[in-house]
């Protein structure tokens, strides 16, 4: 069953995870795309504002994605997104950690000038095992509606 534009109405609509974290994918990550030292090494770290080691935010993004991706994207009309919104990181990920995503449709509306697709304005939370929200981020998507994807 293909997700439409009708399917997502304001409210709570998911929670997805848990995802485990390891050391080693968060070394892996910043190795590659942000190679600052509190994400690198645990001495830097210890020494840092984090006091400890800690993925980078954009790793979080990364990660955000894959869950939104493996919870409802892949199996929905989505037709992309004109960007972000917003995006905060208000602490740390650390290995370790598990982390589920938490999904709120903020608003659903349908497009004025392209009448195939509504724009669903989504307020993601990825919270830690303990319940603590670890960042956020608001983003639109462009869905397509029932009739459209049905092919009339």
């Amino acid at each position: 069953m293909t997700l439409t534009f009708e399917d997502f109405k304001p409210g709570h609509f998911g929670t997805f995870g848990p995802r485990h974290i390891t050391r080693d994918e968060i070394v892996a990550y910043a190795r590659e795309y942000d190679p600052q030292p509190m994400h690198l090494d645990e001495d830097a770290a210890n020494a840092s504002m984090l006091k400890g080691l800690a993925g980078s935010g954009w790793h979080m993004c990364s990660l955000m994605m894959r869950m939104i991706y493996d919870g409802f994207l892949h199996k929905s009309a989505s037709m992309g997104s004109p960007g972000v919104d917003q995006m905060r990181w208000l602490a740390p990920f650390r290995p370790g950690d598990d982390l589920t995503l938490d999904v709120e449709v903020v608003e659903a509306r349908a497009s004025q000038s392209r009448p195939t697709l509504g724009i669903v304005k989504f307020k993601f939370s990825m919270l830690n095992a303990k319940g603590q929200t670890i960042s956020e981020m608001i983003t639109p998507i462009m869905i397509g509606r029932r009739e459209a994807a049905a092919g009339n």
